[in-house]
């Protein structure tokens, strides 16, 4: 599913009880337990973007889950993105 100037974000590139073999795509210190939909399309709205939501998408590595997924405008890379995101969820939850 590839966007032109767009970045797809799953839950698991965020979240810390996974490892970088199982898709966290973020350092451990800025990645969250078990990250959800919401949580993410609140640190995407916190950051000025405006979040496409696909809530049954399944991620390639977990065909049986039904994680979602959210699809933002490209504006930074998309490393650079991944870690701005992070740290708004790291905010969020606290």
């Amino acid at each position: 599913m590839r966007k032109q100037n767009k970045i797809v974000l799953w839950p698991v590139y965020f979240d810390a009880n996974k490892t970088r073999m199982e898709g966290r795509r973020v350092p451990k210190k800025l990645a969250t337990p078990s990250p959800n939909l919401d949580e993410i399309q609140k640190a995407v709205k916190r950051m000025g973007l405006q979040p496409e939501i696909i809530s049954d998408a399944t991620h390639p590595s977990s065909p049986r889950q039904k994680t979602g997924l959210l699809i933002i405008p490209k504006k930074d890379s998309k490393v650079e993105t991944l870690r701005k995101v992070a740290k708004e969820l790291l905010d969020i939850r606290k």
